[in-house]
């Protein structure tokens, strides 16, 4: 049995989410009402409810201009059928689903999507510590299946490996500015006293699910990523459907920023590191050199503050620049990918474009290299920048319509706030790891 500094540790590093509770899958009957938005698309509905056998179900149509099909697909599975009269869009439906229901949790999932076995057991297991107000899956992406005997297209293969709602493979406590800042309402679980507190905002058509992962964190309640359990989305069927899509996310980045002022800045780094990337873009090398062993040397004196040392401002500043320079590569190929455009462009006669190209690029290779080979490097690449520039000019236009940078406007991270922060990680690594060996204290 772990002794009280076991678990008083333990309990620190799940609340800063540096560990990961892994409770025991819980059998059902579970107290539990799935609400599943719906408008048109009867046939990704049925195989939904296919999927929900069993389980209380209340679909909610949006308004479809010819409701039958919808509502000949909810009696033939027993599900309850709740119509609304004027298009609301999906968390106005959300909402009105979970007025409905009397249930301690809620399941949302949308109709194009398909629960594997188990996946409500591994779910509702989290809700056992009181502090969980919603868990997530992992959501895939598959061909729909009216299409069962045709090959699998490049963009099938592409969504199988990138899908904008897989969150990966590794659990998370979600939170803004965490390293998994947010999951979709495509599949989430959430306890109703903390849903009541607010619900999806309904002026929202695109980011409803941001908005309220983030509301309900900054509430105090914890939202966890399970990818253990897992959901199948169906991608969409043509390109320009599948680039449409990509392109509305984008548009939710104004009406956020309005919500949360700053935490959308597409660009967050340190002056110094800012300062060596720009010199290093620039060719001038050794001045790059020289601001990162100023910035190094700074550091070194703020880490030996924040209690760490020499190997630990080493790491620190690694880890640092490194996130900055794929940080700004990332910006490049989304809300700034007319620069990146350019860069492109460019490449061929300006070194400093040739940079710029690598610090987009070069993360990309990276992640095809973690795939399995379901789609050659080229096609992976080219692809994610499609992706990327689509969803980028969606926060532009968004920027746009809303008079408002802030979703666009980069920002200098603070340095002193950021190397306690750092310092205290890796302190709670060493003890993570100590726990894990069960050697936090002598026995």
């Amino acid at each position: 049995m772990p002794d009280a500094s076991d678990v008083a540790a333990a309990h620190v590093l799940v609340e800063r989410g540096l560990a990961h509770p892994a409770p025991v899958p819980c059998a059902g009957p579970h107290d539990v009402t799935v609400v599943v938005p719906a408008y048109g698309r009867p046939d990704s509905l049925a195989r939904c409810l296919e999927a929900l056998a069993g389980l209380t179900v209340i679909v909610v149509d949006d308004a479809t201009p010819d409701p039958r099909a919808l509502r000949d697909v909810v009696e033939a599975h027993g599900a309850t059928y709740l119509r609304l009269e004027v298009n609301a869009g999906p968390g106005a439906a959300r909402n009105a689903g979970a007025a409905a229901c009397e249930s301690c949790l809620i399941a949302f999932v949308d109709s194009d999507c398909q629960p594997v076995g188990g996946w409500l057991d591994l779910l509702v297991a989290h809700f056992a510590d009181p502090r969980v107000g919603a868990a997530a899956p992992r959501i895939s992406s598959t061909m729909a299946r009216t299409r069962p005997e045709a090959p699998a297209r490049v963009l099938d293969r592409f969504e199988a490996l990138a899908s904008s709602l897989d969150m990966g493979g590794d659990p998370a406590l979600v939170r803004p500015g965490a390293a998994l800042g947010f999951v979709p309402a495509a599949t989430l679980v959430v306890r109703r006293s903390a849903f009541d507190q607010g619900g999806f905002e309904e002026g929202m058509r695109v980011g409803e699910d941001v908005d309220l992962v983030w509301r309900m964190a900054d509430a105090g309640w914890h939202v966890r990523y399970v990818p253990s359990a897992r959901v199948v989305h169906e991608s969409r069927d043509t390109w320009g459907g599948w680039l449409r899509q990509r392109f509305d996310y984008g548009t939710s980045a104004g009406a956020l920023d309005r919500r949360f002022p700053g935490r959308l800045a597409p660009l967050r780094v340190s002056a110094g590191n800012a300062t060596a990337l720009g010199l290093l873009t620039l060719g001038r090398w050794i001045p790059a050199a020289l601001s990162a062993g100023t910035s190094s040397a700074l550091l070194s004196r703020k880490v030996i503050v924040a209690g760490g040392g020499p190997r630990a401002a080493a790491s620190i500043g690694a880890i640092g620049l490194r996130s900055d320079a794929s940080s700004v590569g990332h910006a490049l190929r989304r809300e700034y990918w007319p620069v990146g455009l350019a860069a492109v462009a460019l490449a061929p006669k300006v070194p400093a474009a040739r940079i710029a190209v690598a610090l987009m690029v070069a993360p990309l290779v990276r992640d095809w290299a973690k795939q399995k080979d379901q789609l050659d490097p080229l096609r992976y690449v080219a692809l994610r920048l499609v992706a990327d520039a689509a969803y980028g000019s969606g926060v532009l236009v968004s920027a746009w319509r809303q008079r408002d940078v802030g979703s666009i406007k980069p920002a200098l991270r603070g340095s002193s706030g950021h190397v306690a922060q750092r310092v205290s990680g890796l302190r709670d690594s060493l003890s993570r790891r100590r726990i894990r060996a069960g050697s936090t204290r002598p026995r």
